[in-house]
């Protein structure tokens, strides 16, 4: 069945074929068959179809790619909350707690967590989600995260060097995140990802997070870096060389990062609900821009870091304590999500993408940043 989807105040396709930077058509129109756009034009023209929908002059943009979120776990660290905003510092050490709730939850606990969150989500515009391990750190507790990411996205990610768990001994851990545990759950994953941060006594340093590195991509995974978080060190620069998709976070970056980012291929994925959660300095994001490099931004949304599913507020941060311009914080939250997970179908509205749309509750995409706190963006089930 196709559908036309008419009275489109605004649409942005992010097509440079229709136009520069977000290729936005006025008074459009798009159709539909089969989950995929089959046409894209003005309204005054559109084709006949099956049925129409009627979106009564609001703005239509993809929907969102929120390429990093930590969605498997069970329990609240909200008092880790209150007490970063009376000036404790985040160094990674409350995902203990995490690990611990998320250990002793049943299969339907977390299965239905996982599932109030993408409905959260997608009930925000939210239409790509990537969907990580990392609060089991057992070998068990590891492929059940995964196998539970695994019925809600394609793209879930083994993060089973999230941290060295409480009482492990560093060496044997890294022994079994690279060799029995990654062998189990690289059935479920698409991704390896490692917290690389050498300023935490939890995360990895370097040589460590090229190994886990190296033996995901040898189990036949792509990869993926927490990178620079806490301060800069060697995890940019070791996500660029190893062709990683993405290096998240980007906070803290010297020139030499910047430089291996623009030389590269890795895109930079930003996450600014951190550093609003965290009370830490926010990416300098105009210098990534200004060098050439892909930028995308994500939510994070995780218990304790970043508790928020909200692409649009990650948004409207980017375009007030990043300095991005609207346009592309928008183009990151979609193209650039897509970019992250190396993904062509998604993050655009051409011709052969994936019909993901999201309308905004206004004449304008300008009002996801305008109007920052406000639920204005949904998805549309065709």
């Amino acid at each position: 069945m196709s559908t036309l989807v008419t009275g489109i105040g605004e649409l942005v396709t992010n097509d440079d074929t229709v136009g520069p930077g977000l290729g936005v058509l006025p008074d459009a129109a798009l159709v539909v068959e089969d989950g995929v756009v089959a046409w894209v034009g003005p309204a005054s023209v559109a084709p006949d179809a099956d049925r129409r929908v009627d979106v009564g002059g609001r703005a239509v943009v993809p929907g969102f790619v929120d390429s990093h979120a930590h969605l498997v776990f069970a329990g609240d660290r909200a008092a880790e909350f209150e007490a970063r905003m009376t000036g404790a510092r985040y160094d990674g050490g409350g995902i203990a707690s995490t690990v611990a709730a998320t250990r002793a939850a049943s299969d339907a606990q977390l299965r239905a967590r996982l599932a109030a969150l993408v409905a959260e989500m997608r009930a925000q515009g939210t239409t790509t989600v990537e969907v990580k391990s990392g609060y089991g750190l057992t070998v068990a507790d590891e492929v059940r995260s995964l196998r539970l990411a695994a019925e809600v996205t394609p793209e879930a990610t083994f993060l089973g060097a999230h941290v060295v768990p409480p009482g492990a001994d560093r060496a044997e851990y890294l022994a079994l995140a690279t060799g029995p545990m990654l062998a189990a759950c690289a059935p479920y994953a698409r991704w390896v990802d490692v917290f690389c941060e050498p300023a935490s006594p939890h995360a990895f340093d370097g040589e460590e997070a090229r190994a886990v590195l190296t033996a995901g991509r040898a189990a036949g995974l792509e990869l993926r870096v927490h990178a620079n978080q806490l301060s800069a060190g060697p995890g940019v620069q070791l996500a660029v060389e190893l062709g990683a998709a993405s290096a998240d976070h980007c906070t803290h970056l010297t020139a030499a990062d910047v430089d291996a980012l623009a030389g590269g291929t890795t895109v930079a994925t930003l996450l600014p609900g951190v550093e609003f959660s965290t009370r830490s300095p926010y990416p300098d994001a105009r210098r990534l821009l200004a060098a050439g490099v892909t930028v995308a931004l994500a939510t994070d949304c995780n218990p304790g870091s970043c508790f928020t599913s909200s692409m649009a507020f990650c948004l409207a941060l980017a375009v007030r304590e990043m300095a991005m311009t609207p346009a592309e914080a928008l183009w990151s939250a979609t193209a650039g999500g897509a970019a992250a997970l190396r993904r062509t179908d998604v993050g655009h509205l051409a011709v052969g993408a994936r019909a993901d749309l999201a309308v905004v509750d206004a004449p304008s995409w300008l009002h996801l940043a305008y109007r920052p706190g406000v639920p204005l963006v949904r998805t549309l089930d065709l």
